[in-house]
């Protein structure tokens, strides 16, 4: 078993909130021709509180901001979302206290929405026609028209962004795997997941190989991935960390999830199902290897 990440708590809360710690699952029936030394797994951040692997670096930018008393004094943490880490920071919120406003999308889902709107964040919708880019420059925007009413989180810029995945998701895969993990699979979005896990499992082993996955176009349906060529590349980024970058197609990442569903049991997301897709490629081309692949989070 891997280490615990944490336990957030406060005088009131009657209960501590887990973070991190998700299991490794095989993929056995996505493709019965593989090579037999050639495994395939997933890394089942839906597990987290939350249900998304924005848990991790949302309590990491959370508890420094905390210890830095930049998150204090009654005022509200800030940033913008396409969903997953705006529904992680309302969680820490309500269980820590503190007030939640948040930019997203005028196209974020619905189901998103309910739930920030749900666990008490403020929203603040942005034009659906600029994306994410358009959601990040609001936030920034209602950072500068008042910074003593905010912290400002800055997902895509803060390092503890990508520290998270190194100090919890890298040690937990290269512990599950007893440390012969060969391929790890990540989506690129904040691009802190591939980052932070990256480089620590480059640390254990140089060799190996780490695969980025971005959507195939720029107009793309994948909510909460980035096409890195024509928007904003997140500040955390470092485009020498990966080896290959692999491109998915919107209506395969959406076929992989009813795959998933109906032959391993897993009600996964469209990014989960990009990542799998990815990852189904990469095995494809081996005769032996360990794949791990980041699930972000479920189909609810």
């Amino acid at each position: 078993m891997v280490t615990e990440v944490g336990s957030l708590i406060r005088p009131g809360l009657q209960h501590p909130l887990w973070v991190g710690n998700t299991p490794l699952l095989p993929l056995r029936r996505l493709d019965p021709g593989l090579p037999p030394w050639v495994r395939l797994f997933c890394k089942a951040e839906w597990l987290n509180p939350s249900g998304s692997s924005k848990d991790q670096p949302a309590w990491y930018i959370v508890r420094e901001a905390l210890q830095t008393a930049e998150l204090s004094g009654g005022k509200a943490l800030l940033d913008s979302t396409s969903g997953n880490m705006g529904i992680a920071y309302a969680t820490l919120g309500a269980a820590l206290g503190f007030r939640v406003r948040l930019v997203i999308p005028g196209n974020a889902s619905p189901e998103r929405i309910s739930m920030l709107g749900a666990l008490g964040a403020e929203l603040l919708v942005s034009s659906p026609l600029e994306g994410s880019d358009g959601a990040q420059e609001l936030a920034r925007h209602e950072f500068d028209q008042d910074p003593d009413r905010f912290f400002f989180a800055n997902q895509y810029g803060n390092p503890a962004n990508w520290k998270a995945h190194f100090e919890t998701t890298g040690p937990e895969i290269w512990n599950d795997t007893r440390g012969s993990v060969t391929h790890l699979i990540a989506d690129l979005g904040t691009t802190g997941t591939l980052t932070g896990t990256g480089r620590f499992l480059r640390m254990q082993n140089p060799t190996i190989y780490l695969g980025a996955v971005q959507p195939n176009s720029p107009f793309h349906g994948l909510e909460g991935l980035k096409h890195l060529a024509t928007t904003h590349v997140p500040g955390i980024y470092d485009p020498e960390l990966r080896d290959e970058v692999l491109e998915v197609e919107r209506e395969r990442a959406y076929a992989m999830v009813e795959q998933l569903a109906r032959e391993e049991g897993l009600f996964v997301g469209v990014s989960s199902g990009a990542a799998a897709l990815a990852a189904l490629r990469v095995a494809r081309r081996l005769s032996e290897g360990s794949i791990v692949a980041i699930f972000p989070d479920s189909g609810h």
